[in-house]
């Protein structure tokens, strides 16, 4: 027996639908359809939508027959059975014919509903994202129940947006023939772990060997050295971690720059200042670029983005990081010129940080009159 469902959301794209079934829609039949009385939108701080009661308006969408049983649990999953549920609806098709369907509506209390919610504006900012999180969410179909799944959204979101990111970048450099021949994802929570077999065009012109390798596979970062150019002096912060625990170092409490992962539909600049607010207790007055690298080339995806973040410390309020994140916060003012001894002596154990600490080395004094200037 088949089921008809009326699509008015995301799903509506049908390369997000295509990655939520795992199968192409050519034996299914869509149309276009909609709902009288309702209209799709916003839920407050997030892209995707939720169906309201709106009389005398009409929502848009996609009606889709052929569905399945397992094309129905792969759809519920991927809404959230705790989210949405299916309700019967009766929609009209473009020349005025009704319809029995059924259609996911928000359970009661779920969501706070904000504006209006576009498709058009959907598809610009988040289609590719959301294909790409689609794929690695449905990946945990049959394995994780879907609440758990949706506890690991933002993170699968950051690495998503990473990954156009990088895409994005431009090179000067000649193109390399690398030839993937598979691709296994082993583990995925707040990150993941890819391992691939491949080949790839050596500087002599010969195609290698095949082999394996494998990347943490992370979102992309930002890190802002605070700098009061009237008092000269920087903040750092400091807080467990755990990797540098697990690798036995005997001190794995690190003094570090402000930094944060740079969440899905956010900016680098945007996430600095968040971070600084919300680790710091600091409110930037100038961010200055210092630059952008990948942390760990070797094994990770990981792409940081530098900066100098301009501030008053005599505003401070706040900081020590999000008790919702597990984070145990401290921080401390030092002289720059403490800090480039630091440098010197090799006592700073962060990288970021050392890339930061020589930026201001060599950009000190421009700052600092800068920064004077305008206090």
């Amino acid at each position: 027996m088949s089921t008809t469902i009326f699509l008015y959301g995301t799903l509506r794209h049908v390369p997000l639908l295509e990655a939520v079934l795992g199968r192409a829609v050519d034996g299914l039949e869509l149309a276009m359809a909609r709902l009288d009385d309702h209209r799709p939108h916003h839920v407050r701080g997030r892209p995707f939508p939720v169906l309201t009661a709106a009389p005398g308006q009409g929502a848009e969408g996609l009606l889709v027959r052929g569905l399945d049983a397992g094309d129905v649990a792969r759809l519920r999953f991927y809404e959230g059975e705790e989210d949405y549920e299916l309700r019967e609806v009766a929609v009209r098709d473009g020349g005025g014919r009704q319809h029995r369907a059924e259609a996911f509506f928000a359970r009661a209390g779920r969501w706070q509903a904000g504006g209006p919610w576009s498709l058009e504006d959907w598809l610009r900012d988040w289609a590719e994202v959301s294909v790409m999180v689609a794929e690695e969410a449905m990946a945990h179909f049959g394995r994780l129940a879907s609440a758990e799944v949706a506890l690991l959204a933002p993170a699968m979101e950051r690495r998503a947006a990473a990954v156009l990111a990088a895409r994005a970048r431009t090179s000067t450099a000649p193109a390399r023939d690398v030839e993937m021949l598979a691709r296994r994802r082993p583990y995925s929570r707040f990150f993941a772990l890819d391992e691939t077999d491949l080949r790839f065009r050596r500087f002599d012109g010969a195609m290698s060997p095949v082999q394996t390798r494998a990347a943490l596979i992370a979102g992309e970062a930002a890190a802002v050295l605070p700098y009061d150019p009237r008092q000269d002096r920087v903040l750092l912060v400091q807080q467990f971690r755990a990797p540098l625990f697990m690798a036995g170092d005997p001190d794995p409490w690190l003094w570090e720059p402000v930094a944060g992962y740079v969440d899905a539909g956010e900016s680098p600049d945007a996430t600095a200042r968040r971070e600084a607010e919300e680790e710091a207790g600091l409110t930037l007055d100038v961010l200055d670029p210092a630059g952008g690298a990948y942390s760990s080339a070797g094994n990770s995806t990981e792409f940081v983005h530098l900066f100098i973040g301009i501030a008053d410390f005599t505003t401070r309020a706040g900081g020590g990081g999000l008790d919702t994140e597990g984070e145990d916060i401290r921080s401390r003012s030092l002289p720059a010129a403490e800090l480039f001894e630091a440098l010197d002596r090799g006592r700073l154990r962060d990288m970021p940080l050392v890339a930061l600490a020589l930026w201001l080395g060599r950009h000190h004094e421009r700052l600092r009159a800068a920064g004077s200037a305008t206090g």
